[in-house]
């Protein structure tokens, strides 16, 4: 159970400041009667402010499982008696703001006052560098620089620093560093500039303090532009001993892996493109395939060329028997090169679950990787599936996971919709929930309309996923994932002619080009071909289609699961 007294600095916002030392509660100095479980859900509230705090987190922390009340009515009545101390109404907060079914937010900013040391100061956005340079192609140098020194600082495990998608959702916009610095729930942020003229480089940088706009530290780098490596790692190494953070002795903080800028600038744009998903994965196989032939010994490009292969093989993009051998070969080569790359060792966890269909080697990749790298975000989101699909339904470790990727990522469609995959069994409902938030990010994310549509089919409202099916296949350029749930949308319709003409198109394709077996085995279920279906399941599981996993727990399949012969088809696959 949390004790307000176990944490001993002084928080104060508005007239108000909680004593942690004293467990009390002070509004200009005099003390205000507070019961113990609203003081409790004060601090915690505190302790994450600005971001949404879980009823299940408030119940596991302070109501704990042998405590035998009436939740709900706790929550509530601890919620009321704090507003009543702190004079805050819900319907117009000040302090605490209600998310219906999600949670509470403490939205008051903090008074600077409260900090009990450096502590409060190491959470960090690295805002996109503005390319001040009249060529746009020097658009690379700008963003790559950003991503290198937003790496570089994520491998200090004491620093909270932004993730890229959250940090270029600004790209291009005139913010306000206040309001940049609460949207984000950061105490510092890192803006800069690049300006190119033929082989010579001008960066400047400043680290500003969110909360008043004060500049902290700022430098300028006149520079060659094949120092640009050189100038990311003084600014990493600048940023960290001004936030007095520690570094651990044996690691390297920065590490950029190629002296190539032109592999830099390959690799730089096949992540960009990786994020995006679709069919764009197979160009962003391509830019790293350009980056690895630059420069052979790029680490990081290898590792980005095995997270192409393996998601394009998942996606359906490329058969496995050729993307696979190729991926594994790609993250191994990327842990001979850099064993202590996190990145290396998440593709490497792929790898073994796709090609190898090893659960336990996988899981061991996943943990190596995460040690290495805290805040390796791909990790945690694939770990997240991992206990979902791969590790008998281990749930509420896998939403932990893609929670967690969210949080430190809040404006990342992709990690989002990934969040929303994963309440895809357990919570068809909320898994909607996710995808519409996932779309207000992005309207053009194909996971999001994907979780969108499966959701609605989890929920039996296939009028609706039909509507969001037909807009996707038009959007995304009719891609399997799509028109087999569409197919099944149509059939749980009674609209037979419609899903039979989806099916009958994967057939023409099928001749023409590769469809995966899994999605053409859905179409085929769906258009009463069952022997068809089955087939191409069997298909499936013996070229090692890695999306095989999906027949287990995703709502497509539920027709499916009622039939012996998939039931036959999944204890036939080999598990190490």
């Amino acid at each position: 159970m949390t004790d307000v007294r176990n944490s001993p600095e002084i928080v104060r916002f508005g007239p108000f400041e909680l004593d942690g030392a004293a467990g009390e509660l002070r509004k200009d100095g005099s003390k205000i009667r507070l019961q113990e479980q609203p003081l409790q859900v004060l601090q915690v509230l505190l302790e994450q402010a600005g971001r949404v705090v879980p009823r299940e987190e408030l119940q596991r922390r302070i109501w704990p499982a042998d405590t035998f009340v009436d939740f709900d009515h706790g929550i509530n009545n601890a919620i009321k008696r704090l507003r009543e101390a702190l004079g805050d109404t819900s319907e117009t907060p000040r302090y605490v703001e209600t998310l219906p079914r999600r949670g509470y937010r403490f939205i008051e900013t903090l008074s600077a006052a409260t900090k009990p040391g450096v502590e409060e100061m190491r959470s960090i956005a690295v805002l996109p560098f503005l390319n001040l340079s009249s060529d746009p192609e020097n658009e690379f140098f700008c963003d790559g620089t950003t991503e290198e020194i937003i790496s570089a600082l994520a491998q200090i495990k004491k620093l909270h620093v932004v993730a890229r998608t959250s940090a270029f959702a600004f790209k291009g916009k005139h913010v306000d560093l206040r309001s940049v610095g609460q949207q984000l729930n950061v105490r510092t942020i890192l803006e800069g500039s690049i300006r190119r003229s033929g082989d010579r480089l001008r960066i400047t940088a400043q680290l500003v303090n969110a909360a008043d706009g004060y500049h902290l530290w700022s430098e300028k780098y006149d520079r060659e532009v094949k120092d640009v490596f050189v100038v990311q790692e003084e600014i990493a190494n600048s940023i960290a001993q001004r936030l007095e953070v520690s570094l651990d002795s044996d690691r390297q903080l920065f590490r950029a892996g190629t002296a190539s800028l032109e592999a830099f600038k390959f690799y730089t744009r096949g992540r960009a493109l990786f994020f995006q998903r679709g069919v764009r994965l197979l160009s962003a196989v391509e830019c790293f395939e350009k980056a690895v032939a630059l420069d052979n010994k790029y680490a990081l490009a290898w590792s980005g060329l095995a997270d192409g292969l393996n998601s394009s093989a998942f996606y359906g993009l490329i058969k496995p028997g050729v993307s696979l051998p190729r991926a594994k070969e790609a993250a191994q080569q990327a842990i001979e090169l850099n064993p202590s790359l996190g990145e290396a060792h998440t593709s490497l966890a792929l790898s073994h679950l796709f090609h190898d269909w090893d659960r336990a080697s996988a899981e061991r990749q996943f943990l190596r990787s995460l040690e290495l790298q805290p805040q390796n975000l791909l990790a945690r989101v694939w770990y997240g599936m991992y206990c979902l699909q791969w590790a008998a339904g281990r749930f509420e470790e896998g939403l932990a996971q893609a929670r967690e990727a969210v949080n430190m990522d809040p404006l990342s469609a992709w990690f989002r919709g990934m969040l929303g995959v994963t309440y895809l069994p357990i919570d068809p409902e909320k898994s909607v929930e996710t995808a519409l938030e996932t779309l207000r990010i992005d309207p053009e994310s194909f996971l999001g309309r994907w979780v969108q549509m499966t959701g609605l089919n989890a929920l039996g409202r296939y009028s609706e996923a039909a509507e969001i099916g037909e807009l996707s296949i038009r959007m995304f350029g009719r891609p399997l994932w799509f028109m087999a749930s569409l197919a099944r949308s149509y059939a749980r319709l009674g609209r037979s002619d419609d899903s039979r003409a989806l099916y009958m198109e994967l057939c023409w394709r099928a001749k023409r080009e590769y469809v995966a077996p899994v999605f053409f085995g859905l179409a085929a279920f769906a258009a009463d071909e069952r022997d068809e279906g089955f087939r191409q399941l069997q298909k499936a599981h013996e070229i090692g289609d890695p999306a095989v996993i999906g027949l287990r727990y995703w709502p497509d399949h539920v027709e499916m699961r009622e039939d012996s012969r998939l039931q036959e088809i999944l204890r036939s696959r080999v598990w190490t």
